[in-house]
């Protein structure tokens, strides 16, 4: 259908339902007339292919006017229910024509005759309860009691989608519970066979355990690499003390200062730990020399020509020191 075909059946029905609210018609036998008008326009717009404006406007033409319409329906309305209104004739029968003075043309007082058509036949105003049982129609759905799941009744205006039968059927879950209890004996079985099998498999994971324990038992110690920059650092305390250069000593110990290896307080242990340890033990040695605890006792002119000669060796013992910190520090990673 066409929209502009469509356009002008719905404007046909709009007019016909307004004229029937202005004269009172009630609310069912307007809604009968427009579906019985929609019905017919529909049954002879079959009838043309294709179907086109011009088409529906001589269907609409031929039913009628919506006061025509109405008024055949008034019309038989007031006449008895019992007999079938006689149709009227097709072409109305000529007239004598009027006799004129000469000279002037003469003509026929008829209207002009229209085409054989069907007469303009309204819808049936019967309800559903005079029309009886529909037949083998399905029921209404709102009358149908509710049952299981299944497809049911077809609603009308419902219709497509995709069907899945597997949705429709019973969990198979619930069929082994319908189907009975197990015999005492049987259950008694299945319990004993699970509590073997849960008493083997805990004897299993203890058995990979304790193999894999002799497994790492018995597998060497794998040693793991020295830490190269501390190992450098080492290397710099070592050349230092060698040399005596004081400046490669200095580098050694702001090496793994600045290192991101160690925490802030190994860093701080490894540049004055060792050192201020061989620091206090030289300050002891010179406190037990002036005081006599042992070797002879230092005069007070001695004590600068003792730690004149004693503060490189006390140098050398620093980093010393830091160099076995170091190195131990490194290969424990």
């Amino acid at each position: 259908m066409g929209i502009e075909s469509d356009h002008l059946v719905y404007e046909y029905l709009s007019r016909v339902g307004d004229l029937a609210q202005r004269r009172q018609l009630s609310s069912g036998d307007r809604m009968r007339l427009v579906a019985g008008l929609r019905d017919e326009i529909d049954r002879r717009r079959a009838k043309y292919d294709p179907d086109t404006p011009a088409a529906v406007r001589r269907i609409l033409e031929r039913i009628g006017t919506p006061e025509e319409v109405l008024d055949t329906l008034g019309s038989r309305q007031g006449a008895d229910p019992g007999s079938a209104p006689a149709p009227a004739p097709a072409d109305a029968g000529l007239s004598v024509p009027v006799q004129r003075g000469p000279g002037r043309l003469r003509r026929r007082d008829t209207a002009p005759v229209r085409p054989a058509e069907p007469e303009n036949v309204p819808p049936h105003l019967a309800g559903l309860d005079d029309l009886g049982p529909s037949g083998g129609a399905e029921p209404d759905w709102w009358r149908v009691s509710p049952g299981g799941p299944g497809a049911g009744p077809q609603v009308e205006g419902f219709a497509g989608g995709i069907e899945i039968p597997d949705l429709f059927k019973e969990d198979p879950e619930e069929e082994p519970a319908k189907a009975g209890a197990t015999p005492p004996g049987e259950d008694e079985g299945r319990a004993r066979t699970l509590v073997r099998f849960l008493r083997e498999r805990r004897r299993a994971k203890k058995e990979a355990a304790a193999a894999a324990a002799a497994a790492v038992a018995e597998a060497p110690a794998v040693r793991p690499r020295p830490n190269a920059f501390l190992l450098l650092a080492a290397a710099v305390l070592v050349v230092g003390m060698v040399t005596g250069y004081w400046l490669l000593l200095v580098i050694g110990w702001a090496l793994p200062y600045a290192s991101r290896v160690l925490g802030p307080a190994e860093r701080k242990w490894v540049v004055f730990g060792p050192p201020g340890a061989v620091l206090a033990g030289a300050v002891l040695w010179l406190w037990g020399r002036m005081n006599g605890k042992w070797g002879e006792t230092l005069a007070d002119d001695q004590l600068s020509g003792a730690l004149h000669g004693m503060w490189p060796w006390v140098l050398r013992s620093a980093a010393l020191a830091s160099v076995l910190y170091l190195v131990w520090r490194a290969r424990r990673r």
